[in-house]
């Protein structure tokens, strides 16, 4: 994408606190320049993705939270940097705290949608011995992922062999689902890397999806890849850690897949965070008028009250919906088939959880694993009588999460 003239950079693009700013209206800013973080806490630092001057501080559209604090700044139309240009060469060895360090300093997140800040992921309470890398990009539409691996195979490894390195990683696996041959073909070259073929089957991006068809081992409710010795990477998350170490760039921009049935010229955009999606829409043109702007894929996206909303770290895609698409379903009663139940990819039981969250029974939504789901979306996919499953069971996550 060229520059956009102006950036909305929102001051939560990660699980954690928000962040608080560091520049003020009127204030010039570099492009990389870090304009928001915190002291201490859960939370990954935010970055200026273009140069230019901070035109204002104030509550904006958020394609997760619905509203909230951004950076504006408009631009100026220039390349001005601030971060190093200077190349780290491949016999550096970095210790573990100094790979975090960089980490956190250039604000990097899981990028596949969690938003986990990675300096942490970094440091497991436990010792890992496997790594796996997910280049499974499992849901509809998505290809972001499969150009990134295509066309920047050897600096993922550079990256690969960082966070191998110095956390004492003993086998790396990547997995690709099977319709990315391209990917495969690519990384079958590498030496310490083994990859594992998937079928293509969502979630098949899922961690535990990934542990257990990679690894053979079954992830147990409410434990963590680390619990089996485990740590799962996403290789747009791993490309900006090897941008990071090698270029001393923070993460200012990510590609994005555009698509849907109204894009005249569907495309993957390596894209400035903070753009707005109108830019996006502009720059890839209409065939039809969209009804449904969703940020992300159809199963686990998030649809968007306005074109105003800007790119945050964790959006990998913008999908548009004509009219016949995004028509919504009329709900009727369970009718107590259970294939959502069959469906469902952690065991989960989705339409008790549903029940009891429509009936404000939190601690038995709680007991029903309600924090356990994916949120992929199946569920509702599956259901005859088009239940809200997934809204009704975010909804049970966060009550839960509070008590």
């Amino acid at each position: 994408m060229p520059l956009p003239e102006k950036v909305y950079i929102s001051l939560i693009q990660h699980l954690g606190k928000i962040c608080s700013p560091e520049v003020k209206v009127g204030d010039k800013v570099s492009c990389g320049q870090r304009i928001a973080s915190l002291p201490s806490g859960v939370y990954s630092p935010i970055h200026a993705s273009i140069s230019g001057t901070v035109a204002a501080i104030q509550e904006c559209p958020h394609p997760v939270l619905g509203r909230a604090k951004a950076v504006v700044i408009q631009g100026d139309g220039k390349e001005d940097t601030d971060f190093s240009k200077s190349v780290r060469g491949p016999s550096d060895s970095l210790a573990a705290q100094e790979l975090r360090d960089i980490v956190l300093n250039a604000g990097i997140v899981g990028m596949g949608g969690a938003s986990f800040p990675t300096h942490i992921k970094l440091n497991p309470p436990k010792p890992v011995d496997t790594l796996i890398i997910n280049g499974a990009e499992c849901e509809p539409y998505l290809t972001a992922d499969a150009r990134l691996m295509v066309e920047k195979t050897q600096e993922i490894a550079q990256g690969i062999s960082l966070i191998a390195r110095c956390l004492g990683i003993k086998e790396v696996y990547i997995g690709i689902e099977e319709n990315k041959p391209e990917a495969i073909k690519a990384f079958s070259g590498l030496k310490d890397v083994k990859v594992k073929i998937l079928e293509s089957d969502y979630p098949q991006g899922g961690e535990k999806q990934l542990i257990r068809n990679i690894l053979g081992k079954e992830l147990p409710r409410g434990k963590y890849p680390f619990d089996i010795g485990a740590l799962v990477q996403n290789v747009s998350t791993v490309f900006a850690i090897y941008e990071a170490v090698y270029k001393g760039k923070p993460l200012i921009e990510r590609i994005v897949t555009v698509t849907g049935s109204c894009v005249k010229e569907p495309l993957n955009l390596l894209v400035r965070i903070g753009t707005p999606v109108r830019d996006l829409i502009e720059f890839c043109g209409l065939s039809d008028e969209p009804a449904k702007i969703i940020i992300g894929g159809p199963m686990m996206g998030i649809a968007q009250y306005t074109d105003d909303v800007p790119l945050i770290k964790s959006s990998n895609g913008l999908l548009l919906m004509n009219k016949s698409e995004a028509g919504k379903l009329e709900e009727g009663p369970c009718i107590r088939c259970a294939a959502c139940v069959r469906s469902c990819p952690v065991g989960l039981m989705p339409c008790q959880i549903n029940l009891a969250s429509e009936r404000a029974l939190w601690p038995l939504a709680g007991q029903y694993g309600a924090s356990d789901c994916i949120e992929c979306g199946i569920c509702n996919y599956v259901c005859p009588s088009n239940r809200r499953l997934v809204q009704t069971i975010k909804r049970a996550k966060l009550e839960v999460s509070r008590k």
